[in-house]
């Protein structure tokens, strides 16, 4: 696990404790498709457990979802969300493929193991998303609009380490923008 000087104590633990309950609780589905989002560059595998997180970070991935992955409670611009976290190849694949629905104020967290340029598209995805891209340190770089069944690419505008969709609209109704910080 490769660890910058820069990350708080509190965070590695978070992330020891989400590795852990990871290796433990697995994760359901197959990476039989392109996720909802992949790294560009790179194949959809990228990494594995997070190896850093945005400094201040107090939230946890302390819960499972109905999908059987871990939970992450996040402040997006001062905003509460749930969001199931995709912290490897086979989940970041997946992603939101074949739902119908989120519920409000909930998304799903892709986690990749350094800042690199992502590039994300909605194969398989019934719902339409906005998908905010996030540096190292949790600052949104960039937000983008992304329409369902489609194979369009959509890159972040800077190399991100994070990326957070919503359903499509989220960001615009709470006011949520690029230099907004997510706090996990």
């Amino acid at each position: 696990m490769l660890e910058r000087s820069n990350r708080s104590p509190a965070w590695l633990a978070l992330l020891a404790g989400v590795a852990f309950l990871a290796a433990c609780g697995g994760s359901s589905g197959s990476a039989d498709a392109a996720p909802a989002g992949s790294a560009s560059g790179s194949s959809a595998g990228a990494g594995a457990t997070p190896s850093a997180a945005p400094s201040g970070s107090t939230g946890a991935a302390d819960t499972v979802a109905p999908t059987g992955l871990q939970v992450a409670h996040l402040t997006v611009g001062g905003h509460a969300v749930t969001a199931e976290v995709a912290d490897n190849d086979q989940t970041r694949a997946r992603g939101l493929m074949n739902r119908d629905s989120l519920p409000p104020d909930h998304g799903m967290l892709f986690v990749y193991p350094q800042e690199q340029t992502l590039s994300f598209w909605m194969r398989n995805t019934r719902i339409p998303l906005d998908i905010a891209f996030m540096d190292h340190k949790g600052v949104i770089v960039d937000i983008q609009h992304m329409q369902a069944e489609s194979d369009d690419l959509h890159g972040s505008s800077r190399p991100a380490m994070y990326a957070l969709e919503m359903a499509e609209g989220w960001f615009a109704a709470h006011d949520v923008k690029a230099g907004d910080i997510v706090t996990f």
